[in-house]
């Protein structure tokens, strides 16, 4: 299982504020950028390090979660080497000198910890995602420990990219026991393809009383007729006359807010040239607010006929007139 140190990704300290982090997100994303390196995989594979890195410390209460896990990943990762149990179940020591004892986490503690819903790396979604087959023993002094016998179920989830900018709800049907079992879901914004959307509770039904499982969505976005999305930035053509892109003037962009926006066209507007249109891209999830841009591409529409009139202005054009 791979450990990312993410601090370093985006190349701050532990200590680093929340603008800091922020800071040297923007900064590393603008310079492995797809767009700034076309063809670049290694720069691509270092974009994504960076959007993963950002996803987990620009959320302070997700960063608060790595910070605590993180110092007992290697002890996490012997004792799974070793086929002991899992260090967070149950008891175990604290460090010698840290002024504790022993410290027993509850299951509920173990879902607040170990839940969540995004396909990052292995140590990402084993510590945020990934969840156990088993609970952890109860709290201190109840004398019993709790199971979780359910079993997870994952399936595929079709959504269309309007879908995944607005957010949506399902409502899924399971055949269980002879019956059928409804499920609503709720899509949040900003879910990519292949994004992993967990419902706790709703997998498998729990035996003897135990704990039902998790049903994990993954999900499948469907294409656009308008738009191409790349990372939370969003792409598309925008149809511009001859005249406008000679003369200057203005076209519209379409978006997946609803409205289109009014792009100001200069003068003498190449074909095939991009202009970004900033915070029109897709949402994050869990900040919605904070969204990528959109870029339209220029489509200079040539005239498929003419008039009489229209043929002699061209003409005079042509022999300089």
């Amino acid at each position: 299982m791979e450990f990312k140190d993410y601090y370093a990704t985006l190349g701050v300290t532990k200590t680093a504020s929340g603008k800091e982090i922020k800071q040297a997100f923007r900064r590393m994303a603008r310079k492995f950028h797809p767009d700034v390196n076309p063809g670049d995989k290694a720069a691509e594979a270092r974009f994504k390090d960076v959007n993963e890195a950002y996803e987990v410390l620009g959320d302070p209460a997700t960063r608060k979660k790595y910070d605590e896990l993180g110092a007992n990943w290697r002890l996490y990762e012997q004792a799974e080497r070793q086929g002991g149990p899992n260090p967070f179940a149950g008891r175990w020591q604290a460090p010698a000198g840290s002024g504790t004892g022993y410290r027993t986490m509850s299951p509920e503690e173990v879902e607040s910890l170990f839940g969540g819903e995004h396909p990052f790396s292995d140590f990402f979604t084993t510590f945020f995602g990934g969840g156990f087959s088993e609970g952890a023993e109860g709290r201190a002094g109840r004398g019993r420990t709790r199971r979780r016998a359910g079993r997870d179920v994952e399936h595929e989830i079709d959504l269309t990219l309007d879908d995944a900018y607005h957010g949506a709800t399902r409502r899924l049907s399971f055949e269980e026991n002879g019956g059928t079992r409804s499920v609503d879901v709720r899509i949040p914004p900003g879910v990519s393809d292949g994004s992993r959307v967990r419902v706790a509770g709703a997998g498998g039904p729990g035996a003897g009383g135990g704990e039902a499982g998790h049903l994990y969505l993954r999900v499948r976005l469907l294409p656009h007729p308008v738009f191409e999305r790349r990372g939370r930035d969003l792409y598309t053509r925008v149809p511009v006359t001859v005249t406008t892109a000679v003369l200057g003037g203005e076209a519209d962009v379409p978006t997946l807010a609803g409205k289109p926006v009014r792009l100001k066209i200069p003068p003498l507007t190449q074909n095939a040239q991009v202009f970004r249109v900033k915070g029109y891209g897709m949402p994050s999830v869990g900040r919605p607010e904070d969204r990528g841009d959109a870029y339209a591409r220029v489509d200079v529409q040539l005239p498929t006929a003419l008039s009489s009139r229209e043929r002699e202005h061209w003409e005079a054009l042509a022999a300089g007139g």
